[in-house]
Formats: C-alpha cells, sequence, structure tokens
C-alpha cells in the first residue's frame, strides 16, 4: 500500500491550504507535519528536504516536491483533475492563475501591518467585486454548465470554491450579485469528500488569528 502524502508547513491556511483543498477533492487521505518554530524549519533546510530553501513542502511517491504550483499541479495531473486536454488544461491554468492572484492579496493583507490593514482590505475588496468575481461569473455563463471547464470537475472547480469560501469570510455581501457562482459553490461543497472536508475537525485550517499569525512571523523570521 502506497504510503500516504505527507505535508510540511506550519497549522494553518497560508500557500499550502490549496494544496490540502486538492488532495480531499480527490479523496486523498494525507498526513502533516507542522512547523512550530524556527527551528524545525531550520532542521528540514539543514538535511536538504529543501530544494529552495522553502515550505510548503511534500512528500508524495518517492519525491520531496516544493513550489506550490509544482505541487498541485502533480497532484492534480495524478487524479485526474487537470482536463482532458491541452485546450482544456490552458483554460484551467488562467482561471487558476486568477484565483492565485487573488489568494497572493489576501496572504500579504493578512500578515501586513494592523495600520495598513484597513485601506488594503477596501483595496481587494474592490478588485473582488469588480474585477475577479465578475470574470469568474461570464465563464459560468458563457458555457452554461455545471463546473468551470470541460462540465466535469477539474482543479479550477476546487480553488476557485476555495476562494469563494474566503470571499465569504471576508463579507457575504460580495458573492450577491453573482448567483452562478454561488450556485457553484453549493454544487462543488455538495461533493462527497469535499463536503468530508468541510466538516469540523478536517484538516481544513481555520482563518488565520494573532496567535497563529506570531507563530507564522516566528517560524519564518517576519518581523
Amino acid at each position: 500500500m502506497a504510503a500516504k502524502p505527507k505535508l510540511y508547513y506550519f497549522d494553518g491556511r497560508g500557500r499550502m491550504e490549496p494544496i490540502r483543498w486538492l488532495l480531499a477533492a480527490a479523496g486523498v487521505e494525507f498526513e502533516e507535519e507542522f512547523l512550530e518554530t524556527s527551528k524545525d524549519l531550520e532542521k528540514l533546510r539543514n538535511d536538504g528536504s529543501l530544494m529552495f530553501q522553502q515550505v510548503p513542502m511534500v512528500e508524495i511517491d518517492g519525491m520531496k516536491l516544493v513550489q506550490c504550483r509544482a505541487i498541485l499541479n502533480y497532484i492534480a495531473a495524478k487524479y485526474n483533475l487537470y482536463g482532458k486536454d491541452t485546450k482544456e488544461r490552458a483554460l484551467i491554468d488562467m482561471y487558476i492563475e486568477g484565483v492565485a492572484d487573488l489568494n497572493e492579496m489576501y496572504l500579504f493583507w493578512s500578515i501586513s501591518p494592523p495600520n495598513e490593514q484597513a485601506a488594503k482590505m477596501t483595496q481587494m475588496k474592490d478588485k473582488i467585486a469588480n474585477c475577479y468575481l465578475p470574470a469568474f461569473e461570464k465563464v459560468l455563463k458563457s458555457h452554461g454548465q455545471d463546473y468551470v471547464v470541460g462540465n466535469r470537475l477539474s482543479r479550477a472547480d476546487i480553488h476557485l470554491v476555495e476562494l469563494l469560501y474566503t470571499v465569504d469570510e471576508l463579507d457575504p455581501s460580495l458573492l450577491a450579485n453573482f448567483p452562478l457562482l454561488k450556485a457553484l459553490k453549493t454544487r462543488i461543497s455538495n461533493l462527497p469528500t469535499v463536503k468530508k472536508f468541510l466538516q469540523p475537525g478536517s484538516p481544513r485550517k481555520p482563518p488565520l488569528d494573532e496567535k497563529n499569525l506570531a507563530k507564522v512571523k516566528e517560524i519564518f523570521q517576519l518581523k
């Protein structure tokens, strides 16, 4: 029996959460080893596990994979969540890069100084309401299908729905004018593997709080 994938990161969302979502949606059980201090990260660096000296890192199929896109690409391809041909893969890539852009905005907002957060939140909400959500709603409207690409489940659906949950946490009213996105969120959330991941006690992580933020700053030596 193949070993379960093992994820190395801190006990929080960050750049590992899309990986958790994708594995969970594929029905893959995984283990996690959490970094608690900067010494844990230094140990991984010193033993040669981290090619570029940074996490996330995932042990899977005899490999120690780093770099989020490489990890996600491998999981998506392995579990048939990456489209049926190169055209579908190109569309999936385009959509998930848009999701990734917004995720980066959220990530940097969450670790920014308190005196900068209000302005950054206003800017982020404007981008969400006037750029990203309209773009994804238009995609769904253009083909009238249940999924973002190829009328079957792909990583594009998973990453987008993860983003929609984050948007809902920031401000539920942001989704009010996007019925197709709300329907997609409900549809994907009701898939058995995703539904299980959304239950309390699953590997899904809560939003970053002050305690976890302090731990992140210690692990990664952020000011």
